[in-house]
């Protein structure tokens, strides 16, 4: 059997591998836990509270209910601005530390909060530990991955996320009889506590150790996760990335940057102007006003929670095979589909007797095709195409706009769902996914099985008018 420098066998390097990115993934969990638990809680949220004023304003319901569940976008979108720049600042580690533990903060926050202008608040701290961990969750678990596993083991933050998700609507169904809604907000503090012990024990990113002087650190760290001939090798493309990059924020503009950024900024926008959170914040809403009861709108969200985990499940065994962009088109051509059904469900007036249970398969089938396709594609893609020394702060970037249409969704659904009904609304969706297809077909590109030095190195010589046969091939990898 082979050994690596250090004496690490191939399966203790393996084992290595998949629990470092299991644990980082704990950041999507978090993320998953936030987006999901606010959904059923809000049904109890306004049993306690009066929804009529606001920091001193007299506002509507609606409106202080779309601001309550914003509340955490707001703090993501914070997040996510300050992340990018910590996490090339501070390291990959030491920010997830630090997001893990603002988490557990406005966790407990919302859990204690003892009036409306607190429970906001609480809400805001804990999305920006949301937005740290959507920043540098992926990062981590890009830069410390071999390539020829590292779509499925980036996908595996998206599977946690998802899995978040389906662990808050679980929590929600079990404190829907009582009404518990601060316990479903408190429980967050229990991913987040585990998540800072865990990272105690795991090691820095190698890119990020090289790039700030600690060679021999690096060294190691890529011992423990490649086999014995790569290390060198790898060390070798990270030091000729980084001696060519300057790293300042005016780098994201170069010309053979600026496609990619064009990339992740649309697939940012379209990944939830698409209409994916009107589903994980309101789906128990949306399910209500097709007639079913409270506790049955919450059992259903679970059944649309568990299609998530499955389907992601499926992407996270089939992105390293079949690639990015053929899940990516597959998923968005799904969505279309299932939109324009959901939206002719609640136009038909004769369906009005089966109404719900069209409204549930469509919304189950979205949420498939979502999941296999730009739920995953997104954060991997991203994590993937910006060049070492300036990746956290691209992501940061983008994923502020991710966060931004999150929030500008979540705000307008309701207010869409008065003004155009909700045929309009699941019907703009699904023209605005048509649109998110035909970018991702002319302008993403494929990245499968690629070192991330020679996915960059590609973007270079393309920009600079390279020929096709002359740009670098695929780099295959042992495990």
């Amino acid at each position: 059997m082979s050994m690596t420098r250090t004496g690490t066998t191939g399966n203790d390097r393996n084992s290595f591998i998949y629990v470092v990115a299991a644990l980082a993934a704990l950041n999507g969990l978090l993320f998953g836990f936030d987006t999901g638990v606010i959904s059923g809680a809000m049904l109890y949220i306004r049993n306690t509270f009066e929804l009529a004023t606001v920091f001193g304003y007299s506002m509507n319901a609606s409106l202080i209910e779309g601001i309550i569940v914003s509340g955490a976008m707001i703090g993501a979108i914070i997040g996510a601005a300050l992340g990018g720049r910590l996490a090339d600042r501070l390291g990959r580690r030491r920010l997830i530390l630090v997001g893990a533990v603002v988490f557990f903060v406005g966790s407990l926050i919302m859990a204690i909060a003892p009036t409306v202008e607190i429970l906001i608040v609480g809400r805001i701290v804990d999305g920006i530990g949301v937005g740290f961990a959507s920043v540098v969750g992926p990062l981590y678990i890009s830069e410390i991955s071999p390539p020829k596993i590292r779509g499925s083991l980036v996908s595996l933050n998206q599977l946690t996320i998802t899995s978040g998700i389906l662990i808050a609507y679980l929590v929600n169904f079990a404190f829907s009889a009582s009404g518990e809604w601060r316990w479903m907000l408190g429980l967050g503090m229990v991913p987040a506590a585990v998540l800072f012990v865990g990272m105690l024990f795991m090691p820095e990113s190698p890119r990020w150790l090289y790039e700030h002087g600690r060679e021999s650190d690096a060294r190691e760290v890529l011992a423990r996760t490649r086999v014995e001939t790569q290390v060198e090798d790898e060390l070798c493309e990270i030091k000729e990335t980084i001696h060519t990059e300057s790293g300042t924020l005016r780098d994201l503009f170069e010309p053979w940057v600026r496609p990619m950024l064009i990339v992740g900024v649309g697939l940012a926008a379209f990944q939830q102007v698409t209409g994916i959170n009107t589903v994980m914040y309101y789906a128990p809403t949306i399910l209500e006003s097709t007639g079913f009861a409270d506790t049955a709108s919450i059992l259903a969200t679970v059944g649309i929670g568990v299609v998530n985990v499955v389907m992601t499940v499926v992407a996270v065994l089939l992105i390293d095979r079949t690639g990015r962009r053929p899940l990516l088109l597959l998923g968005l051509g799904g969505m279309s589909v299932m939109l324009a059904v959901l939206g002719i469900a609640f136009y038909l007036p004769g369906l009005s007797g089966a109404i719900g249970w069209i409204a549930t398969g469509s919304l189950m089938l979205y949420v498939a095709f979502f999941a296999i396709g730009l739920g995953p594609g997104f954060w991997l893609l991203i994590s993937e195409i910006y060049p070492t020394e300036i990746r956290g702060t691209a992501m940061g970037v983008v994923t502020v706009v991710n966060w931004a249409g999150n929030l500008l969704v979540s705000l307008t659904f309701l207010r869409l769902i008065d003004v155009v009904g909700q045929t309009g609304t699941f019907w703009l969706y699904g023209a605005l996914s048509v649109l998110a297809l035909l970018f991702c077909y002319r302008l993403v590109p494929e990245t499968k099985g690629r070192s991330l030095e020679a996915i960059e190195a590609d973007l270079r010589e393309t920009a600079f008018g390279a020929e096709a046969g002359e740009r670098p091939q695929a780099t295959e990898t042992d495990d």
